[in-house]
């Protein structure tokens, strides 16, 4: 149900025109409890919630969660609409120490979160998704302060990285600086690793959205293999060319 579902949307082109079919993919285990997860068009991630004694079940599971998200992402109220980035703006100020008024000012968080609602106007919640996750991502990996050091507004950066996907090369490009932040402080990537795998287990049993979690597993697990395969992975210079080459600026 869940790949005619989207195959009916990319036959439309309602959605996603040039991304490929539902993804699936099982963790290795030698006995259960077993773990799918299933990977939308435009990248959102969903996983089994309930304790699988089977992969077959596993897979079924994820892929009922799936299809009720993508279900309920069809709502008119799940289309970004001036009435819904109103409600969200008034939901972001009054989970801060912002404003309204912050709203329009794009340096500020409120107000790029504005910006970015704005831009995406008429897109569903799953297709603003992966915009929202690349800047989780980018906070999280520590570019968007290095960015705001630069001299970059908030405005300039949420247009450069709305032209991207989250693809191999941005991972690697995360992955090289936290080979860093690891040289600098060793123990670090292992740290984050743990954490990020109770994270991703701990959103997957409460039936959430998975992408942001599971990319940070992906891309802390690449920069440790990295570390292991070739301690001399990147000099210095390399080092500043792929700050360089994520950020996109100067």
């Amino acid at each position: 149900m869940l790949q005619e579902f989207w195959e009916s949307k990319q036959q439309q082109r309602a959605a996603f025109p040039s991304e490929g079919v539902v993804v699936y993919e099982s963790l290795p285990s030698p006995g259960p409890p077993f773990v799918s997860y299933v990977t939308l068009p435009g990248g959102s991630c969903f996983g089994n919630f309930q304790c699988c004694l089977s992969r077959a079940e596993a897979r079924r599971d994820a892929a009922k969660v799936a299809l009720i998200n993508s279900l309920f992402n069809e709502l008119p109220s799940r289309r970004i609409t001036k009435e819904f980035i109103m409600e969200s703006v008034q939901e972001a100020v009054a989970s801060t120490s912002g404003t309204l008024d912050d709203a329009d000012d794009p340096s500020t968080s409120i107000g790029a979160y504005h910006y970015m609602l704005e831009s995406n106007m008429g897109k569903t919640m799953l297709e603003f998704q992966e915009l929202m996750t690349i800047f989780q991502l980018l906070h999280w990996n520590g570019s968007l302060k290095a960015l705001r050091e630069t001299k970059c507004s908030r405005q300039e950066v949420i247009s450069y990285y709305s032209q991207y996907s989250l693809d191999e090369k941005m991972r690697s490009h995360m992955a090289l600086d936290w080979i860093m932040k690891e040289r600098e402080s060793p123990g670090i990537l292992s740290q984050e690793l743990r954490m990020a795998l109770r994270e991703l287990e701990e959103a997957r049993k409460a039936g959430q959205e998975l992408r942001f979690y599971k990319e940070k597993k992906e891309i802390l697990s690449l920069a440790l293999t990295q570390i292991y395969s070739d301690p001399d992975t990147s000099s210095p210079s390399d080092d500043q060319l792929s700050l360089t080459a994520l950020c996109g600026y100067h």
